[in-house]
């Protein structure tokens, strides 16, 4: 599903390479570290 979504980076996140997290919108909320976009997402359902 990952290489479906369309994933935005945080302002706060610079090009150094420090704290960074992008977040996409779909039936859920999906987070990930954007340094490790491989690395496990969390998904965040809306509440029903």
């Amino acid at each position: 599903m990952s290489d479906q979504l369309k994933w935005f980076k945080s302002s706060y996140s610079d090009s150094e390479g420090g704290a960074c997290v992008e977040v996409a919108f779909a039936t859920a909320i999906h987070v990930r570290d954007s340094k490790l976009p491989a690395s496990p997402e969390l998904h965040v359902t809306a509440p029903a």
